[in-house]
């Protein structure tokens, strides 16, 4: 006892520490979300005020560019009152008068994100939708653009599936909303005559990417994911575990067409991991199958039959070259034979 008394460390002070650390960087996240509320709230403010003037007072662009060196000389610390920064403010206040708006929604991302909306979106229910996606997935300015960019809203929900029908609908309406059609693939690189294997391969090794693609909650448990059904080993494309859906993830590779088999054997693969990989507390496993293009009526007939939840999606990939270009390169074989040719006139020579 008088060991443990005289010790200037106790037993538990690890304990304590990580807990103290936790407390201190959740109150400054906290602080730090109220601080660009209120910074985003004033920038609000203080559109609002330029737009009355203009309106009732007939203010022209001029008087922002004297209000920035004014307000910059009287507050010489204070960043972000450039007379661009000033007329971003003004269209601010123009694209949303409601201030109860304002602080439900956009408040909650910082200015640059709010600048990309303003900037990529003229559409207010769109900037909304953007705003409260950014927000819920923690997006970066970057990823915002990029879904941005990538037409993200008309994409969720489009992928053609047999969820309404075998799922209760709550369940049902959520796991379609998290499906796309199509799903993005820019950042890899494979040419038209690539094998599933290569696709599967790439984007593994691009994993981040791809999971930012899928969107939040997808968390990759490994490629070729090994079943063993009969004494017979069968292998998962790619399987992967939602974390808030709560249930396990299949995904089948295609690089053509859908053809109607894929939905039997995607059927049995998800009959499989929920027999062998599901727990008691999981969901019922999704499948996707994701192909190069499909028909909907095929995929519609497909499924309609199948007692397992399927989802059918197509994607795209990235063209590292025009379509016109690339065929007038030569090939390998063309290549390696005037490397060859060359070779050998240098040797004659």
């Amino acid at each position: 006892m008088t060991d443990f008394l005289s010790s200037p460390i106790p037993f538990n002070y690890d304990r304590f520490l990580t807990d103290l650390k936790e407390q201190i960087r959740s109150a400054q996240v906290r602080a730090s979300i109220a601080i660009n509320r209120e910074l985003i709230l004033l920038y609000w403010q203080i559109g609002q005020t330029i737009l009355e003037r203009q309106r009732d007072s007939g203010w022209g662009t001029k008087v922002i560019d004297q209000l920035a060196k004014d307000l910059t000389k009287a507050f010489p610390e204070m960043k972000g009152l450039s007379s661009r920064n000033l007329k971003y403010m003004r269209t601010f206040a123009e694209a949303y008068p409601n201030n109860e708006l304002v602080q439900r929604s956009v408040a909650q991302l910082p200015w640059r994100h709010n600048i990309a909306l303003l900037e990529k979106l003229k559409d207010p229910d769109e900037r909304l939708w953007y705003a409260q996606q950014a927000i819920e997935n923690g997006w970066s300015r970057d990823v915002l653009v990029l879904q941005i960019e990538t037409n993200l809203r008309d994409r969720v929900g489009n992928a053609v599936t047999n969820f309404q029908r075998l799922l209760p609908k709550a369940e049902s309406d959520l796991v379609q909303s998290l499906l796309k059609d199509p799903y993005h693939l820019d950042f890899l690189t494979l040419g038209r005559d690539a094998q599933e294997r290569e696709l599967e391969n790439a984007l593994v090794f691009h994993i981040r990417d791809f999971l930012l693609e899928l969107g939040m909650g997808f968390a990759f448990l490994g490629n070729q994911y090994p079943l063993e059904v009969d004494n017979k080993e069968y292998r998962l494309d790619l399987l992967f575990y939602h974390v808030k859906l709560h249930c396990y993830v299949v995904i089948d590779l295609k690089m053509g067409e859908f053809q109607p088999e894929f939905s039997g054997k995607m059927n049995f693969y998800v009959a499989a991991v929920d027999d062998i990989l599901r727990a008691p507390s999981d969901n019922r496993t999704i499948g996707i199958i994701l192909c190069r293009s499909k028909s909907k009526t095929t995929v519609e007939y497909a499924l309609q039959e199948m007692g397992k939840p399927i989802g059918v999606s197509t994607f795209q990939l990235s063209e590292t070259l025009p379509g016109a270009l690339r065929d007038s390169l030569p090939s390998t074989e063309q290549l390696e034979m005037q490397i060859e040719a060359i070779a050998s006139e240098l040797e004659d020579k």
